[in-house]
């Protein structure tokens, strides 16, 4: 089978993503062509009301039709759209979907959480592949804005779930105020009622994925990959530097408490901080942070390779 150029978009609680890319699954090597992100918070207060709000899907639409045109002048012939947990969890999904179809062609996925995890695994591990300093099975953590997966495997899937805690659920949850802002900084009280919902989803996962079997750490996503760069101490985000970057339990902690102490224009200052991600990175960390205590893992490695490759692979038909 020949290389087939392919279009994948995921479009998640937070941000929009696409990926044009050569595939070959005879090689197994993906060649990017374009890469990009749009922070949409498409799941803007969908926890609270259960609905897409209109500004967020006009946020999503303008991010497609500049897709679009990137994709056409590109000549993907393969288009495949995944959209996850916030769409999921809306009522008025339909009037998402007839907009994704009206300016992209294609009927978005809403994929269950159980794909979304597998994509995951694909995407993140298909080139770690006979690495022989990670020991397997991997778990591989997918960090989004409504939702976490967690996958075990080694070659393939062994045991996944996706549980509802994300970067976006858990500020707007616990420590957005009825205008709207953001507690800055969290309260101690705050802290900890995000750490309870975090450690009552991990429960949740333990009851079908081995957590504590896994034997390397991969995390994903914008929290993790930024949590990373601040990790690294770069003084702007750097993704070739980040992607397979070996991040210590130490340097995890040290990060997310200076994220839980900062205040916004502190954390609106640091350049690896995606703009976007101001007020939800502090969230993000802790669910790395909670989860390394809880399977006891020493290290996270991190990869800018997941569910968007994954939907790649797929489009390409490997």
């Amino acid at each position: 089978m020949t290389a087939r150029r392919v279009a994948a978009i995921d479009c998640g609680t937070n941000s929009i993503r696409l990926l044009v890319a050569d595939a070959d699954p005879a090689t197994g090597e993906l060649t990017d062509l374009d890469r990009r992100m749009r922070i949409v918070r498409l799941g803007q207060g969908v926890d609270r009301t259960g609905r897409l709000a209109p500004e967020a899907l006009e946020r999503t639409f303008a991010a497609c039709r500049e897709y679009a045109d990137v994709i056409r002048e590109l000549g993907a012939t393969e288009v495949r759209f995944t959209a996850t947990s916030a769409t999921r969890d809306a009522e008025n999904r339909a009037e998402f979907t007839e907009g994704v179809r009206d300016l992209l062609g294609v009927t978005p996925e809403v994929v269950t959480g159980d794909e979304e995890a597998a994509l995951s695994f694909t995407g993140a591990t298909k080139e770690l592949t006979g690495r022989a300093d990670l020991d397997t099975p991997y778990l591989v953590v997918d960090i989004g804005g409504g939702s976490t997966e967690c996958v075990v495997g080694t070659d393939g899937v062994r045991a996944a779930r996706s549980v509802d805690i994300g970067c976006v659920r858990l500020t707007e949850r616990h420590l957005a105020r009825p205008d709207g802002t953001v507690t800055d900084p969290p309260t101690a009280g705050q802290v900890e009622a995000i750490r309870r919902d975090i450690t009552t989803a991990l429960d949740e996962a333990a009851r079908t994925v081995p957590l504590a079997e896994a034997r390397t750490l991969v995390g994903l996503a914008g929290s993790v990959t930024t949590v990373a760069g601040l990790a690294l101490g770069l003084t702007e985000y750097d993704s070739t530097a980040i992607h397979h970057a070996r991040i210590p339990y130490a340097k995890v902690k040290e990060v997310t408490d200076t994220l839980l102490t900062s205040t916004h224009a502190e954390r609106a200052a640091n350049p690896v901080i995606h703009p976007g991600r101001v007020d939800v990175i502090a969230a993000g960390a802790l669910i790395l942070l909670t989860l390394m205590e809880r399977t006891g893992a020493a290290e996270v490695v991190v990869s800018e390779h997941d569910i968007l490759d994954g939907i790649a692979w797929k489009a390409a038909g490997a």
